[in-house]
């Protein structure tokens, strides 16, 4: 991958990341952040594809999205 592509892609991360921490997150927003790691991170692991890592990480954000919301 393009070096000069990838140092945006981060950039751009960490300036979303960055935007949310004006106030405390809810239950819901932080399910939604760890759910996203832990499905990418098996999505890789189970796929080994791009592809994969972004379904999991999709697939987590909704399932941990869901589970904060009802704590």
């Amino acid at each position: 991958m393009n070096t000069k592509l990838m140092m945006s892609a981060v950039a751009a991360a960490a300036l979303i990341g960055l935007t949310g921490c004006g106030t405390s997150p809810t239950n819901a927003q932080i399910g939604t952040g760890v759910g996203a790691v832990a499905g990418g991170v098996v999505g890789n692991a189970v796929f080994g594809s791009t592809l994969g890592t972004v379904g999991g990480a999709a697939a987590g954000a909704l399932i941990g999205n869901e589970v904060g919301k009802k704590r």
